[in-house]
């Protein structure tokens, strides 16, 4: 056979990947992360994950970068697409939870460096609906540290379709626990900063956002409601979150009738937030999430922080705002941050790292005294849920991956 010819495919699929960023495969893994590639591969392969982008990073070099599996292989009612879609590192992911941190965490810190909020002040001074005996004395430390005393999720589309109504309802809630009693991981904490942050800018969340981090980093795969992709696909409807509702012991106790909501989807879901409150009650911008973006993308916002707020010669915020927002407070956490086991799934974590995860199979971790940062994104909802009506663990994964990194950069 002609050489020449016989290499067309691989020459074909190389300009393919250089025009979407994928990563080239090899048969050989890095012998840089051998062992952290070789555990994704292994989950991959044996079909516990549709697919995952793997980013390590250090000293803002980028050290490994790749994708694996696929962005999408199957379609509603878990049907075996006849040809799924290749997963590539230019895939948008959506980050669910990683929206808390990567988006109204650094819009308060940065309304927080303008000197239009302070932590300890009532958060009624910002969104006075929020109002009652036992909630005035709520701040946006309390709301930042999940110590607000608020409940952890509601179905708020039962009750709103859109932010204000959302706001109004939140307001009207009472607390589920004492203020500052305990750390009681809350979406409802983070839309009320999502609010906050409106309030005080004039601007939607996104539009604040671009402007003040996005935009000015050069970030352009990083936004609420989407319209370019490629995207990696999530969920087919939304059967995890209407279990939610219907069944108390499935870990939220609902009065909300699961069959009087008519809102249900019933197709795959792919560049649409997963999240019920995102998608139904905030149109896709919400504080606590929404967000898409792509691996190579939170490695920069990341890198920021690790960089004292300055980026290419850029200052973004303040050192000491980072500083006190990566402070670890009695609960072990910092602001927004995890930074403690199990929040934070990292193995004896090195002094100081921080991190969050996202319900739809994402997850980063920044250890400051390494100038490292690890993004490992996963579209884990496309295998559907199992028989116990839950979604593929990663936590098992994510520390095996996080140890393995550690272990080669002894």
């Amino acid at each position: 056979m002609n050489t020449f010819y016989s290499l067309l495919p691989a020459i074909s699929f190389l300009f393919s990947c250089l025009s979407v960023g994928c990563t080239v495969p090899s048969d050989s893994p890095s012998p840089i992360f051998s062992e952290a590639d070789s555990l994704i591969e292994k989950a991959v392969n044996e079909e516990d994950l549709p697919g995952a982008v793997l980013l390590v990073a250090q000293n803002e070099e980028i050290l490994f970068h790749k994708a694996y599996g696929f962005a999408q292989n199957f379609t509603y009612k878990g049907i075996p697409m006849a040809q799924p879609e290749p997963m590539t590192t230019a895939h948008q992911f959506d980050l669910a939870s990683l929206t808390k941190v990567l988006a109204t965490t650094f819009g308060i810190m940065l309304l927080l460096d303008d000197g239009e909020v302070e932590l300890d002040t009532p958060i009624h001074q910002y969104v006075p609906a929020f109002s009652s005996a036992s909630k005035d004395s709520v701040t946006i430390r309390h709301l930042l540290s999940h110590t607000a005393g608020l409940y952890p999720w509601k179905p708020t589309y039962y009750h709103a379709t859109n932010r204000e109504e959302t706001y109004a309802y939140i307001s009207s809630l009472e607390l589920a626990s004492p203020v500052g009693n305990k750390r009681a991981y809350s979406d409802l904490g983070f839309m009320l900063l999502g609010y906050i942050i409106e309030s005080i800018s004039g601007e939607t969340l996104d539009v604040f956002l671009h402007r003040r981090l996005y935009d000015p980093l050069g970030l352009t795969q990083t936004a609420f409601t989407p319209t370019d992709g490629p995207f990696a696909a999530t969920s087919h409807g939304n059967p995890f979150e209407k279990r939610m509702v219907a069944d108390d012991n499935f870990g939220y106790v609902c009065d909300e009738d699961p069959e009087s909501f008519t809102g249900w989807r019933s197709y795959t879901l792919k560049g649409e937030v997963n999240d019920g409150n995102a998608y139904h009650a905030h149109q896709g911008i919400a504080g606590h999430a929404g967000l898409f973006s792509t691996a190579e993308e939170i490695q920069t916002l990341l890198t920021l922080l690790l960089n004292d707020g300055t980026w290419r010669n850029q200052h973004v915020i303040q050192s000491t705002t980072i500083a006190e927002f990566l402070t670890p407070s009695q609960t072990g956490h910092g602001l927004g941050w995890a930074m403690a086991a199990p929040a934070l799934p990292v193995t004896d974590p090195p002094e100081g790292s921080f991190g969050h995860t996202g319900f739809t199979g994402t997850f980063l971790v920044a250890i400051p005294n390494q100038e490292l940062s690890i993004v490992l994104l996963t579209n884990r909802q496309q295998t559907d849920v199992g028989p116990d009506g839950r979604y593929m663990s990663l936590t098992s994964l994510r520390r095996s991956v996080v140890a393995a990194i550690l272990n080669t950069l002894e």
